[in-house]
Parts: structure tokens; sequence; C-alpha cells
């Protein structure tokens, strides 16, 4: 289900701060669960950085996910040209359209908010394409949110994320890297990937044990927008870090059907069989995939 309220106006929006916070919580009896993931952002200056690193303007349809209770709303209100909110909170997602009207009455028009699962969310759920994700995403599902939402949305051309620092590294990381892995690859199926800044933990309430990081992804048509396709190239990604340590001839052999046949695909794709998977960028992997 989808609400929206109100016409677009234009004067700013007022920011949350931490005492805003906080009594927003309490107004709805919410304390944060570590099982949805939810630190909720409480710093104008943050919020304000995320937005501005993810160059978006009055032209783009924003798709935020895990808006908690507003503070990264707000600021992307007062640059987007719309926003649309999915939170699988019932309480959080019905308490934003009022918190968006006291403190951005001018772009409460501007908002509509979806009660659902990111990790389920499809086109025909939302009221329009996004053009953007801008989202601090749930730290325990980050990577499959990402992938889903990137491979859902077509439409979406730059994507900034918060996620766990540790993420984020392996997010951006580069072929031959140490900790370049499926969730690098993949990302890279559907863009450039790079890191956009660290992010503190005295922003968040409750303040989190662990570091946190910004990534963004430019979305490029270098491969195609193929379920299919994407599907294929995907399960040989899985497979060839399934076992990282063994050479492509020998990770791949069940997917192939025999090592032999690895191998033959791995040459056809112009590929050293004895190398490992993390050696290899996205390119490669998409020609392999593509082997008969």
């Amino acid at each position: 289900m989808f609400v929206t309220i109100g016409p677009p106006l234009t004067d700013a929006p007022r920011l949350l701060g931490p005492a805003q916070i906080r009594q927003l919580a309490a107004e709805i009896g919410v304390r944060p669960t570590k099982t949805l993931g939810q630190n909720f952002v409480h710093d104008a200056n943050t919020v304000r950085r995320i937005v501005a690193e993810s160059g978006v303007g009055a032209d783009d349809v924003v798709l935020e996910v895990g808006p908690g209770l507003g503070s990264l709303t707000l600021a992307l209100l007062g640059t987007a040209g719309r926003v649309v909110a999915v939170e699988i909170d019932p309480v959080l997602a019905a308490k934003l359209p009022s918190t968006v009207a006291e403190h951005a009455p001018a772009q409460s028009g501007a908002l509509t908010v979806i009660t659902a699962d990111a990790m389920t969310v499809r086109a025909d759920d939302l009221p329009v394409a996004p053009t953007a994700l801008v989202a601090n995403l749930p730290y325990n599902v980050a990577v499959p949110v990402l992938l889903h939402l990137l491979a859902e949305f077509p439409s979406i051309a730059t994507s900034l994320v918060m996620v766990q620092a540790e993420v984020a590294d392996r997010l951006a990381a580069v072929p031959g890297s140490r900790i370049y892995g499926v969730p690098s690859v993949k990302a890279r199926y559907f863009g450039a990937v790079r890191r956009a800044g660290a992010v503190g933990r005295n922003v968040f309430w409750p303040e989190p044990k662990i570091e946190s990081g910004l990534v963004r992804v430019d979305r490029t048509d270098t491969h195609p927008d193929d379920p299919q396709v994407r599907a294929a190239v995907f399960a040989v990604i899985d497979a060839a870090f399934a076992q990282r340590r063994k050479t492509l001839r020998s990770a791949l052999a069940a997917w192939a059907g025999s090592a032999a046949e690895a191998e033959r695909r791995l040459r056809a794709a112009g590929i050293d069989p004895g190398l490992r998977g993390e050696r290899l960028d996205v390119d490669d992997y998409v020609r392999l995939a593509a082997v008969d």
C-alpha cells in the first residue's frame, strides 16, 4: 500500500536533530531493533552530505529504503523532485507523512510512503519509476537489497547507499584485492562502483558498534539488462568464489559439468584456466557465461 500527501510548495525543510529524533520515537513508542537494522541518523550535516554526494536534483525521483524517522527523507525533499520511501515497519511508515507535514509542509506532496519489504518490492508497487536510490540500508541485508533494487529498477541511474564500512570496502574493491568478491563483481554488473566517504558512529541513535561507509554506483549500459543473462552471469560468479582458493579450472568444474569442460569454456572466453576468481573483472564473467 502507499499513501501520498499534500501538494508541493517551496520552503526548505527543517531537518531533525538528536532531540527531535528521540521525541518522535517516544511519541510512537519505537525502540530501535537489531532485527530490522534500525540505527537512526540524527545529524543534519551528515544527511546534507549524503544528499550532496548523491547528486540528485529537481528532476529526480528518489527511492529511499528504510526512511525510519525521516532524517534523510527531509534532506532529500529539500533537493529532489520527488521521494518514494519504502519502509518495512508499519509504525514508522504511518508516522513519516505527519513528520514531513510538520517539518517540510511545502514538500509534503512530493513524498510517497510505501509499507513494504525492500527485498520483495517490485516496479508495480511504486507509483512512478525512480531515477535514483539514496538510502541508509539495513546493514544485515544491505548487499542483497542493493542488488535486488538495481535489478528491479533499471531506471535508477545513480545510487548512493550507506552500509557497514567493511561492506562498503567489499563493494568498491577492485580485481586482485584481498576483499574483492561476489558483492564487488555483481555490483559492477550494473555500473561503476566507488567509495564515497565514511560516516562516524556518533551521528546515529543508538550508536552502532561498527563504522559506516558510503558507496556510489553509477549505472552503465555495458551489460545486458536481461534477467536471464544476469542470472547466468551471477551463477558463474557464485561458482568462482565458492572455492576461491582453487583455480578457475577446478572451481568451475561443477558449474560446467567437469574440469575439462570448465577449461574449454575458459579458454573460449580468453581466460587463463589457472587463474583464481578474484583476478577476473565483471567483463570476463560476462564473456564466460555467454560461452556455449
